[in-house]
């Protein structure tokens, strides 16, 4: 872990959809799936950014147009210098052999894209239902379907593609058939996850659910991302968690905090 920025230099970039642009940069600290680095731009600010891969040389990231910092991130070439430090936070783990439901849902799917590929390695198997508003928005749907013992099931709101609904009503019926999990992973929108997380409990399945709030110092200093009633830091005990302790935090699904501890219903 690296907690003072690192200069690195930009080594490819690639358009993904309409919103999410793909950096790929060297950084000598090794990552694993689920965690996260702060992208300095100076004279700018900072963000905490999912990793999306880690291949032991490289890092990528996939960031989503949609605020100042991410669009002018995304006007970032190829040869141009960013500041990162981390990696930080928890990570998505799993036994060998284990039959696993993803669900991603927006730009969610790139840490578990990251998790799929290290855990088809232990001879795991995996059902990868992925959430979006339409066939364009559905980042890495090159990618996913290439991973091997992986069903990729696709979910739009429009029904561009694949199941028309919602990736956890996709998965719903898989459960209403019988399908065994032996356990859930999920990043994506919090009221999505949420559901998620009702789900497994349901069903008596193992989940580990991605808990992102508006991180900070990424080590648990400034207290920013503490979460009601635990008080624990997301940076620090998350972002990955066991469903048994998400469904302990009183605010999941119901609402998040912003830079100035603003209550911001979902």
């Amino acid at each position: 872990m690296n907690n003072f920025p690192l200069s690195v230099r930009i080594k490819s970039k690639v358009k993904e959809t309409p919103l999410v642009t793909t950096f790929t940069f060297d950084y000598p600290h090794r990552a694993e799936p689920g965690q996260f680095i702060n992208v300095w731009l100076p004279g700018v600010n900072e963000r905490p950014m999912s990793i999306a891969f880690d291949d032991g040389k490289a890092y990528t990231i996939s960031v989503a147009a949609v605020g100042e910092f991410t669009k002018l991130l995304g006007k970032k070439k190829v040869g141009d210098m960013l500041g990162i430090r981390g990696p930080y936070g928890q990570v998505f783990t799993w036994k060998p052999k284990q039959r696993i439901a993803m669900l991603a849902g927006g730009y969610g799917v790139a840490p578990l894209y990251f998790a799929a590929s290290r855990a088809l390695k232990d001879g795991c198997k995996i059902d990868f239902f992925h959430g979006a508003r339409s066939k364009d928005h559905l980042l890495f749907a090159q990618h996913v379907p290439k991973l091997k013992n992986t069903r990729y099931l696709p979910a739009t709101d429009d029904g561009s593609a694949g199941f028309h609904g919602y990736n956890v009503q996709a998965w719903q019926e898989e459960l209403s058939k019988g399908v065994a999990y032996d356990l859930v992973m999920t990043c994506g929108p919090e009221v999505m996850m949420k559901v998620v997380s009702d789900r497994a409990f349901e069903y008596g399945i193992d989940a580990q659910i991605s808990v992102e709030r508006y991180m900070k110092c990424g080590f648990g200093v400034c207290g920013n991302c503490t979460v009601d009633d635990l008080g624990i830091t997301t940076c620090q005990k998350g972002t990955v968690m066991p469903n048994e302790t998400v469904r302990k935090i009183k605010e999941f699904g119901k609402y998040h905090r912003d830079a100035v501890g603003r209550k911001h219903l979902y």
